[in-house]
């Protein structure tokens, strides 16, 4: 049997557009959680904050497989084009491990940020205030409101 296809809400704003999956929960600092089952989530950041980052140029993480990890801890780094940002920890548990597959395309980190672009996995439990997709939404009006020093709707 095979699984339910991925609904993606559109979304567009000023110069910004995306298509964000529903099948996963998103924080305020613009980072995805996608629940593999047992407690454990893939997390990686959202396409609108790969593109205030850039393209990655070097991560690291500070934390080894099996290390406690709490809510807003750091775990890594990115270093992108734009800018350079700690990764933190969206929930508390256990660091699980790094997405190997941006050490060998780290292209992926901006073209495929919500499929092969993630940054890591970690079992425990997520933020309790991560909300859906509608409540993100909420946040990326707010987030592009700021930038722009403008209140919604006067665009």
């Amino acid at each position: 049997m095979s699984n339910p296809p991925v609904c993606k809400v559109s979304y567009r704003r000023s110069r910004f557009s995306t298509r964000l999956p529903d099948d996963r929960v998103y924080t305020a600092s613009h980072f995805w959680l996608l629940s593999l089952g047992d407690n454990v989530y893939r997390v990686g950041f959202t396409q609108f904050a790969t593109r205030m980052l850039g393209d990655l140029v070097e991560h690291g993480y500070e934390v080894k497989p099996g290390a406690a990890v709490g809510l807003g801890d750091t775990v890594g780094w990115v270093e992108a084009f734009k800018a350079t940002t700690d990764l933190y920890c969206p929930g508390t548990g256990t660091f699980v491990a790094a997405n190997p597959a941006l050490e060998t395309d780290p292209t992926l980190f901006d073209s495929d940020p919500y499929g092969r672009g993630w940054l890591y996995t970690f079992s425990g439990v997520p933020d309790p205030d991560a909300t859906d997709v509608a409540g993100y939404v909420a946040q990326l009006d707010k987030a592009i409101d700021k930038i722009m020093g403008k209140p919604h709707g006067e665009e």
